[in-house]
């Protein structure tokens, strides 16, 4: 098994080293838009949700995007999403915060080969809707909530791979640094992971 699996690991390097070399110039690259969407897992974090009882909720996000090469390597990325965040608790009343924002990311592409490529960047998110739903007795309770910061600032990291005939994929992870309450001191911050597929034109 350790042999198979230092096989697949020379493999994967002496591939990554070849395609490195392979880099089409950035004056030969074209600008591209495109939309982009998946699923986001999300939670909150910092020092005052560590113990809540609260676990990670299934959303989704979905938006445009553009591409500019800059140099052979690098290109700039913004973007605009709908996206669906919060958290979400398995106890009793099987409780959630569902949290709808605008997601507007800027983000720095570095691509190792024309495919795999890391990103980063500043994010800033504006607030659409916020409510809080809970289950019990076989009923769901909503109710609206006006506590919570209407913009979002973070940061995005992640790792993509473009396909073939325009597609692409990627993970990334939201490090949202604005604390989620307004008028309180809880250190309490969206994040959470993001799995998309994408199609430029």
């Amino acid at each position: 098994m350790k042999k198979l699996i230092l096989g697949v690991l020379a493999a994967v390097s002496l591939s990554f080293s070849a395609n490195a070399q392979m880099r089409t110039p950035a004056a030969d690259q074209v600008a591209t838009v495109g939309i982009r969407g998946g699923a986001n897992f999300f939670n909150w974090g910092g020092s005052d949700a560590s113990n809540n009882g609260y676990t990670n909720r299934t959303g989704f996000h979905a938006g445009l995007y553009g591409n500019m090469f800059v140099t052979d390597r690098f290109s700039i990325e913004p973007g605009a999403y709908y996206s669906v965040k919060g958290t979400q608790n398995d106890g009793f009343a099987n409780s959630r915060a569902v949290l709808d924002y605008i997601d507007v990311p800027i983000l720095l592409r570095f691509y190792a080969t024309d495919g795999l490529n890391f990103f980063a960047g500043p994010q800033g998110s504006i607030l659409l809707r916020s409510r809080f739903e809970g289950d019990l007795f076989g009923n769901t309770f909503v109710w609206d909530t006006n506590n919570v910061n209407s913009l979002d600032a973070g940061l995005v990291f992640g790792l993509g791979y473009n396909l073939p005939m325009g597609l692409n994929l990627q993970g990334s992870y939201d490090l949202g640094l604005t604390p989620v309450f307004q008028d309180s001191n809880a250190e309490i911050y969206n994040r959470g992971f993001k799995v998309s597929l994408g199609y430029s034109f």
